[in-house]
């Protein structure tokens, strides 16, 4: 993982944009879903038997890109331009533009809806494929959020899992208590893991859920592994300095 937290931050810094500590956060997470449990090929990303993963919380796109990246849908070298006037790779994921991005994500609670709406779509098609899709904590606030947790429980949604990125950041402004019990209380069946445990992840992210949808609320650290980003709201949306470049780099490595 730190290799990718290296290729991460080196392209915020190049760009000078990009959320490293929200991408830092759940890149074990993605790691898992796109390593062993997605079922679908870098090759034919548009096969309609895929699983799906919606990035809600789109401003974390770096993990997301790194992670495709590693996994062949698009060259390595397209990372690198990360930022750039004409990369197809923005601060926030296109649908339209980035081979394996299923939904343009950015604005906050917009892709828990939409993940609900095609979990949906695809059980009235008979369509096996499973929809997995990952929100902040802070980003539940929103109400849509609530909305479509009450919807996917009414629908009995066993095809859609919520992992929900619990990394503290929005305590400051509101406390979201106990995450998982909400959900519990909306219907869902709902189970919470150390998000930087990568067998924790799966084993959650796995457990059979016949007839509820699941939620799976991951404990994670905001820039987990770099000391100086690890909840420090001062690195939301800060790139590094030459010279802080050189030290994050030496940490990770």
């Amino acid at each position: 993982m730190n290799k990718l937290k290296c290729t991460i931050v080196e392209a915020a810094a190049r760009a000078k944009e990009g959320h490293i500590p929200s991408a830092f956060s759940i890149l074990d997470i993605l790691w898992v879903l796109y390593d062993r449990v997605l079922r679908i090929d870098p090759k034919n990303p548009h096969d309609p038997g895929r699983d799906r993963f919606i990035l809600s919380k789109g401003h974390a796109s770096l993990a997301l890109y790194t992670v495709l990246a590693e996994k062949g849908f698009f060259s390595k070298d397209t990372f690198d331009t990360f930022g750039s006037f004409d990369s197809i790779l923005g601060g926030h994921p296109d649908r339209n533009k980035v081979p394996g991005v299923e939904a343009s994500t950015g604005s906050l609670g917009h892709g828990f809806p939409m993940a609900v709406g095609t979990a949906l779509g695809l059980r009235i098609q008979s369509n096996p494929a499973r929809v997995f899709v990952l929100i902040g904590d802070g980003e539940a606030n929103e109400g849509t959020v609530w909305e479509s947790a009450l919807l996917a429980a009414h629908h009995q949604l066993s095809n859609l899992c919520c992992i929900v990125d619990y990394n503290h950041s929005t305590d400051r402004a509101l406390d979201m208590g106990d995450i998982a019990e909400k959900f519990e209380s909306f219907g869902w069946k709902t189970s919470c893991v150390d998000g930087h445990d990568q067998e924790a992840v799966y084993a959650a992210v796995t457990q059979p859920h016949e007839t509820k949808p699941l939620a799976v609320i991951a404990n994670t650290i905001k820039g987990y592994g770099v000391k100086r980003m690890e909840s420090n709201p001062a690195w939301h949306h800060a790139f590094p300095t030459d010279e802080e470049l050189v030290e994050i780099l030496s940490e990770l490595s």
